[in-house]
């Protein structure tokens, strides 16, 4: 297999260990556990850790430790800024280029998304979360806005996790449904407008669950 594709599996695996809590806060990593677990060399799993560290996700001290990193609030707000404000330009930037492919993926992510939180399935209702966020930053063809959702949006998604496991995460849905129907209206601000919204409900579950 090629050696980036081992990486990719590497880096998806470790990520989700650590979002949903497999990998807590604070454990110890050690690169030849983890390559046993998913049955990799060590080299992919190390590429892997060096990019969770630059996500966030992993701290390490040479010839000391290497750990999961705490779920750091002024990190995660910084975060949040940044990438509220990415999803609004990709928004913007999208809608005059989506056709009716684009609003059948949203929709279809949405439905899924529905189905998680109505079956109690946070994971799968932050998979469905992403994929729909995902068309309009990959139909903004801009390269620039994509990589720093993609540098940023990994060090969310502990808190992303969080909220869809509260009955207030069920607005998103509803909040997803008026971003496609602004989106097929081809009215790029308004879409951007309620992106920016979505994205915003994020901080405010974190302040409340911090209350």
């Amino acid at each position: 297999m090629d050696r980036s594709l081992l990486r990719d599996r590497a880096l998806t695996a470790i990520r989700q260990a650590i979002v949903v809590g497999d990998l807590p806060p604070g454990s110890p990593v050690r690169d030849i556990e983890l390559a046993e677990r998913l049955g990799l060399s060590r080299t992919p799993v190390r590429e892997a850790l060096a990019r969770l560290a630059d996500e966030g996700l992993i701290e390490s001290k040479p010839h000391s430790y290497t750990r999961v990193t705490a779920v750091d609030p002024e990190a995660v707000r910084d975060a949040q800024v940044v990438v509220q404000a990415m999803q609004s330009v990709a928004a913007r930037l999208a809608v005059p280029r989506m056709g009716e492919q684009e609003l059948a993926a949203m929709r279809a992510a949405n439905e899924r998304l529905a189905a998680a939180l109505a079956a109690g399935d946070p994971l799968a209702a932050l998979t469905a979360d992403a994929d729909f966020h995902a068309i309009a930053v990959r139909a903004c063809g801009n390269a620039a806005v994509a990589a720093t959702i993609e540098r940023y949006l990994p060090a969310l998604h502990r808190l992303v996790l969080l909220r869809f496991d509260t009955l207030a995460a069920r607005d998103s849905v509803r909040m997803h449904e008026e971003i496609i129907a602004a989106c097929r209206a081809g009215e790029a601000d308004g879409a951007a407008r309620l992106v920016e919204t979505n994205w915003a409900t994020l901080t405010t579950h974190e302040d409340r669950s911090s209350t």
